[in-house]
């Protein structure tokens, strides 16, 4: 449906009378510059309360032997003494160590399993689209429903995860623990994330095999080239931008897990489990020890920062190959 200009014009001549003479007078002569920034400046102020401002304040607090269960007591500067029982802590050290297992293994298993899954879509086999949307469902449902989906899964007793591996392997299903064993819960964690965050990466794969031109593959067959050697010298160079922002991205989020880990082992066994964001919720929750847990968070913050940047640039330098 098209707007007839004349009803645009009588809409911008009511917008003019209604305003008033001096805001006109004062609009009138500002720059284009000058209303592009009075039109985002709303948006910045926004930004800098919810992202900034909170930032700065949690950098104070470490530095502070401030309490949030204690409000009203006496706030102390303590200097670096917060960063450095945050430094000397094995546990913290050891959650680090934890989170680190499973930013690796959750992003070579769903950077692996992704780029396969793009690949065989790419090909446009009969159905494909309606195997696509068959695989993102997991991503479109929420932490909390996958949580507990994948809890009831692992049951030993009813759980349809112990029947399948104790079919295939004969185990007993009373035997297989998944999130009662020391050496098998990390690995259900990483399942679950796998299996829920795979079609994410598998769609910035997806994008970026869609956007090698056809025209490529179409002079390499020319040229005789085999399938196998259109795939490393064509697919995977040309794709290779796409794959490291999906890593980048999933290396992101990984680090800041939570939620899962909070919903099938809460850390446990023991704190097999227990990655550095809930170490974090631990010391500032529950021990209330608000400063300290300010400096480990400042620590996080830096030390994600810092891997992104580093990475940043290697991706540069890859798209400007």
């Amino acid at each position: 449906m098209t707007i007839s200009p004349s009803i645009v014009d009588k809409a911008a001549d009511a917008t003019a009378r209604a305003t008033p003479t001096s805001l006109a007078r004062h609009v009138r002569g500002l720059s284009d510059r000058a209303i592009a920034w009075l039109f985002i400046a709303p948006a910045i102020i926004l930004l800098l309360a919810i992202n900034i401002f909170p930032l700065l304040w949690a950098i104070y607090l470490s530095f502070t032997n401030y309490r949030a269960n204690r409000p009203n007591a006496p706030v102390q500067g303590v200097g670096l003494g917060n960063y450095q029982r945050v430094l000397n802590d094995p546990d913290i050290w050891q959650a680090m160590q934890t989170t680190a297992h499973f930013v690796f293994w959750t992003i070579v298993l769903q950077t692996l399993i992704g780029f396969a899954l793009a690949y065989l879509i790419d090909r446009k086999f009969r159905g494909h689209a309606f195997w696509t949307t068959i695989i993102l469902i997991p991503m479109m449902l929420s932490p909390a429903v996958v949580g507990n989906f994948w809890r009831f899964l692992y049951e030993p007793q009813i759980g349809l995860f112990a029947y399948a591996v104790s079919l295939i392997s004969g185990i007993p299903t009373s035997d297989i623990q998944m999130l009662g064993n020391v050496q098998l819960a990390p690995w259900a964690i990483i399942i679950v994330d796998t299996w829920m965050w795979t079609p994410y990466v598998m769609l910035i794969c997806l994008a970026g095999l869609r956007s090698i031109p056809d025209y490529i593959y179409e002079a390499a067959e020319v040229d005789r080239a085999s399938p196998w050697r259109q795939f490393w010298s064509i697919t995977v160079p040309m794709a290779l931008p796409f794959i490291m922002l999906a890593v980048l991205f999933r290396g992101i989020e990984n680090f800041k897990m939570f939620d899962m880990v909070t919903l099938l082992t809460g850390g446990g066994p023991g704190s097999v489990t227990e990655v550095a964001s809930i170490t974090l919720k631990r010391a500032a929750f529950e021990s209330w020890a608000t400063g300290r847990a300010s400096a480990f968070a400042i620590v996080l913050f830096v030390a994600v920062f810092g891997l992104a940047n580093i990475y940043v640039k290697a991706l540069n330098k890859v798209k400007q190959r």
